[in-house]
């Protein structure tokens, strides 16, 4: 162990040689479902983040792709291979208050304005770590049907978290969802898991999103998932209404069968907490 920085040798070691400084400090850093996340203090006093692995390249990869493509604020990536993601430390000062919600809506706005011929990406990419099925379709019926829900709800059936019967139901959902759901006119990009734990906001403002899941979809993919867990308020929903008026039947209709998705993931990931609210949704269309 390297005793100044409480860090594994060879770690402080390859951290030194990607910034040329040493390591002084290091401590863990909340949310690291995914690995472990430590905030790394150097000898300069500046800091940085160490995401460590396995299975981060999907990440990386998808981080990249942010700070290449688009001007979604993410943080700067020093290194990403599948065992270390090093990155610039963001600065916060206060939450997803009402300015920095409509800062947020701006944000995705512009993302979402990114569009591509189809629905999906150039490769699969990760949700909460998890694999994220992206084989390019150009009927967003059918990739919400068989990449997203079908995938998600036989992976969670398999590892014993979704009953039988619920998986039944959700199949059959599926094979009547070009009945019951609107497309959008054109395929959108994603941050794909925005809630309030993955956007770091400084006094009112948006520093950074973090931790994305990629892909081309309906772009109210998105907002339903910042309904989640109550992210997203009246702030962000009007300024993004303003930028990007919000179809019809979101609200009545598309939100739940959008969270669909986010609530599978939460039923792979932690279980039989989450089957209830999937089952609600589900007899909505029965």
């Amino acid at each position: 162990m390297s005793a100044a920085a409480g860090l594994p040798a060879a770690l402080a070691a390859r951290v030194a040689a990607i910034t040329g400084r040493a390591v002084r400090a290091a401590r863990p850093l909340a949310g690291g479902s995914v690995g472990t996340v430590l905030l790394l203090t150097l000898d300069d006093g500046s800091r940085r983040v160490a995401k460590l692995g396995p299975g981060l390249e999907p990440e990386a990869w998808m981080l990249r792709f942010l700070a290449s493509n688009t001007a979604l604020p993410v943080p700067a990536l020093e290194e990403g291979d599948d065992d270390l993601l090093l990155m610039a430390h963001v600065e916060t000062a206060g939450g997803l208050d009402a300015a920095a919600q409509a800062d947020a809506a701006r944000a995705l706005a512009a993302l979402h304005a990114i569009t591509a011929p189809s629905y999906g990406l150039e490769r699969d990419t990760v949700i909460g770590g998890l694999a994220q099925l992206n084989t390019p379709d150009p009927d967003w019926v059918a990739f919400y049907r068989d990449r997203r829900l079908g995938d998600m709800a036989r992976r969670a059936h398999e590892a014993g978290r979704l009953p039988a019967s619920l998986l039944g139901r959700i199949e059959r959902l599926g094979a009547r969802l070009d009945q019951i759901l609107d497309p959008p006119a054109r395929p959108g990009l994603v941050h794909g898991d925005a809630w309030s734990g993955n956007i770091l906001c400084r006094a009112g403002t948006v520093a950074a999103f973090i931790d994305p899941a990629l892909y081309f979809a309906d772009p109210e993919m998105d907002l339903a998932f910042g309904t989640l867990f109550g992210s997203f308020g009246p702030a962000f929903f009007e300024e993004y209404h303003r930028l990007r008026p919000i179809r019809p039947g979101f609200w009545e209709e598309r939100k739940d069968l959008y969270l669909l998705w986010p609530l599978l993931v939460h039923v792979r990931l932690f279980g039989s907490s989450y089957l209830e609210p999937v089952a609600r949704i589900v007899a909505r269309w029965e």
